[in-house]
């Protein structure tokens, strides 16, 4: 992330009047976000992790331990980082990652970036002032530079290069700085030529996150891209973490029409609202140039299929010059319009001031958080007016949270390293596209190429009925029509609790929290209870302290404890 500023004038007002769809702030939507992909499982664990293993050599050529086992090979050999005893990845996490056997690396002439000895792997760092970026993270105040950010993801990188298998290859990173803003398409366009042509990438890890140009252009030149932003329909080269627009919408129609719809607003801070059943509008941003207009028609037809009446629809830009202005005209019309449950589908920042314009209004609703960027954050929550908020609840793709110090993107960074992250606010971003990486390489045989390295991932499960972590697939695995390029699969309910205290995502201590129904159980498509559990306390969570039951880490010993040293000091990234 970048360094917050409290100042919203002079040239930052005209920036922002440029941006682009804030529902591609993908970098920032995974504060508390988990990658997890195995093949695979701990027996003992069995009953949480699914297993892949059908005893059988992927397409690819890789071979994983449960089917050498299977097949009787005693003539393979695995990494040292491989736990024999469990056939898994010999790091402290409790997600079944299974080890792949040594096979020699074979190179694809066709292929940029890889050799027999190397992996190309080109990262991308936001500049460390961007107007626009700074505006939104000024409320979480995060001060992490470029420099932490490139020190972050170097020692993540060594950590997974000294246990994954990478068939003899090592991975190299180049650093690319950004040449422009976030939502600067000429010089995104730019950089990723510079990625591809001049660096020679065979895959880039992330990029800027207000415009398509840069995804655009390196999927077109067929470099794999992770953590890229701004295309809705990512393939072929392109694999999101995020769920889709479209599946996010299927999600939120499921949950509105299942639990809520034609039953009492009984949430809502207007006691003459409580005995009302609901009558639902829809508040969204919207672009220039943006598809949110269709998007908002696709979700009112989706919801009128399931029985479920969605009007008004109003749209809102996040202008700050002009938001008090919308607010108060957009606030009179749901009032009007005698809506009781508005469901708000937008940006981070513009809830503090609807927030505030419903009270000045004395207009107290239900508040339904539908997918939005950073809005299920409590970093953010804490910004909007407490006495509406305090009736806020819905879904989000974010996971029960664990206290950030025993997180696997702390706790694994510091197991390895010795030290925590340099990047400390921003490392949980940071992680995703590493182990995303890795657990992709490791699938994809000793022959890389941009093929098998989507087969491999396809071929990979994600883990099911958990709390902190969330089902996250590619390919086809049951959950959506056809092949599937965005990686979350499931949601969870939440609720905002203003009373109680502790830590944000970003370590920040404070008053009010999300809190997740059921301890954060999680939901994939179809499976939806007809009950809500808001603001019911009963097996609510706010943060678990240490992990829940059957999700604790293995453990293994510290390679930086062993060493006397830094575990990052075998890394073998280099910088450009």
């Amino acid at each position: 992330m970048l360094p917050s500023s409290a100042d919203a004038d002079g040239p930052r007002r005209s920036n922002l009047r440029r941006w682009g769809p804030l529902a591609v702030i993908v970098v920032l939507l995974l504060i508390i976000g988990i990658v997890v992909l195995t093949r695979g499982s701990d027996n003992k664990k069995s009953n949480t992790t699914q297993s892949s293993s059908n005893a059988q050599t992927l397409s690819t050529g890789a071979i994983s331990f449960s089917a050498a086992k299977a097949q009787g090979r005693k003539d393979l050999t695995f990494p040292p980082g491989c736990d024999q005893s469990t056939g898994l990845v010999a790091i402290p996490t409790h997600y079944g990652v299974e080890c792949f056997a040594n096979q020699p690396a074979t190179t694809d002439p066709n292929t940029q970036g890889v050799t027999n000895d190397t992996i190309t792997v080109v990262v991308y760092l936001a500049p460390d002032q961007d107007p626009i970026l700074d505006f939104i993270t000024a409320a979480i105040h995060n001060n992490d530079t470029a420099d932490e950010a490139q020190a972050t993801y170097e020692g993540y990188n060594a950590l997974y290069q000294t246990f994954y298998q990478t068939y003899g290859r090592k991975v190299q990173l180049k650093f690319l700085r950004a040449s422009g803003t976030s939502d600067d398409p000429v010089a995104a366009r730019a950089d990723a030529v510079k990625a591809s042509e001049e660096m020679g990438a065979f895959a880039v890890w992330g990029g800027p996150a207000l415009t398509r140009a840069w995804t655009d252009e390196l999927n077109a030149r067929g470099v794999v891209c992770l953590g890229c932003f701004g295309v809705n329909n990512p393939q072929p080269n392109v694999f999101a973490i995020t769920p889709s627009s479209d599946q996010s919408r299927q999600q939120l129609t499921e949950y509105v029409s299942k639990r809520l719809n034609n039953k009492p607003a009984k949430f809502a801070g207007d006691p003459a609202m409580q005995n009302e059943n609901r009558t639902f509008g829809l508040l969204y941003i919207t672009t220039t140039g943006g598809d949110e207009q269709q998007n908002a028609e696709d979700l009112k037809n989706k919801m009128s299929a399931a029985g479920v009446k969605l009007d008004p629809e109003i749209p809102y830009t996040l202008d700050p010059a002009r938001l008090q202005e919308q607010a108060t005209n957009i606030i009179s019309q749901l009032k009007q319009a005698g809506v009781t449950s508005v469901i708000f589908q937008g940006d981070p920042v513009a809830p503090a001031t609807f927030t505030k314009v419903a009270t000045e209004q004395n207009y107290h609703p239900e508040w339904i958080i539908g997918p939005s960027a950073l809005v299920d954050t409590t970093a953010f929550g804490r910004t909007y007016d407490q006495d509406q908020w305090s009736h806020a609840f819905g879904i989000s793709d974010l996971t029960a949270r664990l206290d950030p110090q025993v997180s696997d993107a702390f706790a694994l960074y510091k197991w390895f390293t010795g030290t925590t992250p340099p990047a400390a606010d921003t490392a949980p971003v940071l992680w995703p596209q590493p182990a995303l990486f890795y657990a992709a390489l490791q699938a994809a045989g000793p022959k890389l190429n941009r093929d098998t390295f989507r087969a491999g991932l396809f071929s990979l499960t994600g883990s099911t009925g958990q709390v902190t972590t969330q089902t996250i697939t590619y390919g086809q695995h049951g959950y959506w029509p056809g092949d599937d390029y965005n990686g979350i699969d499931d949601y969870t309910e939440i609720w905002w609790d203003p009373n109680i205290t502790g830590p944000d995502e970003i370590r920040k201590d404070g008053k009010g929290m999300y809190e997740y129904s059921e301890g954060g159980k999680r939901f994939l498509p179809g499976t939806w209870t007809p009950d809500t559990h808001a603001f019911d306390k009963s097996g609510a969570v706010a943060i678990y302290t240490t992990p829940p039951p059957g999700e604790a880490a293995r453990n293994y010993p510290s390679p930086a404890a062993n060493s006397g040293s830094s575990g990052s000091s075998s890394s073998s990234s280099s910088a450009n």
